[in-house]
């Protein structure tokens, strides 16, 4: 899977505030709260994020994370990365 990584906003699709540090991610189609772990290959790094925005809305990616968790796996450089997903709920 596909993802990128975003960091500026006010408000997430969830009616949250948007915190560019946190583990939180932005899918088309999952349902809000949903907790996913993401998996670089490249680096070993995992996380978990939970889902509380809309996007991406670029073609090919399946989720945008939030700067802190993109941080944590190692993908900031790159701004896209190819990842495992596991839905966690």
């Amino acid at each position: 899977m596909r993802v990128s990584y975003y960091s500026h906003g006010h408000r997430t699709a969830s009616g949250e505030h948007f915190n560019p540090g946190g583990y939180t991610a932005a899918s088309r189609t999952l349902p809000f709260g949903t907790r996913l772990r993401v998996t670089n290959p490249k680096t070993g790094r995992s996380v978990v994020v939970r889902v509380n925005d809309r996007g991406p809305y670029v073609r090919g990616r399946s989720l945008d994370l939030a700067r802190g968790a993109a941080r944590a796996l190692g993908i900031i450089k790159q701004g896209t990365a190819s990842v495992m997903v596991a839905q966690l709920n």
